[in-house]
């Protein structure tokens, strides 16, 4: 089974295990994330199924967005769990010194994920602009693909 990184980037990566990696993946699929010190998995959500987490090393926040104008936010230490809904926002942070190091577990035989950034950047531009009252640069400063882990 190939756990090379599926998403890397300076600021860490991501290695997918899903049935498109391992056949008899039927009913779950799982991703080990590792952000670098100061970095940050990217604001996103996951379309097709809850996420559990297991924190393996280092020292992380999680922010988690519901609708209705909700954000909760929690710490998060090796051997740790976290949950999130399926479909709600959520980024995860490093603020340690070492590297975080987690799993992400889903119900489903695919990995699925969305970022904010990539979502916005395939939204109509005068939409982005008039809904968040930004100007045409910083619309074009969004990236218009996923960067997964970003560095800080």
């Amino acid at each position: 089974m190939d756990l090379s990184p599926t998403k890397n980037t300076k600021g860490g990566e991501v290695r997918i295990v899903d049935s498109s990696k391992f056949k008899v993946a039927t009913t779950i699929a799982m991703a080990m994330v590792t952000v670098r010190p100061g970095g940050l998995r990217e604001l996103h959500w996951h379309p097709n199924a809850d996420e559990w987490q297991y924190y393996i090393n280092g020292k992380g926040r999680m922010t988690v967005v519901a609708t209705g104008n909700r954000a909760r936010t929690l710490d998060f230490q090796a051997g740790d769990v976290g949950y999130v809904e399926k479909t709600l926002l959520h980024y995860v942070e490093n603020t340690g010194d070492t590297d975080l190091v987690f799993l992400e577990m889903f119900k489903s035989n695919v990995y699925q994920d969305v970022s904010f950034s990539e979502w916005l950047s395939h939204t109509p531009p005068e939409l982005v602009m008039a809904h968040l009252n930004i100007d045409r640069a910083t619309y074009d400063a969004i990236p218009k693909e996923e960067i997964v882990i970003v560095p800080m």
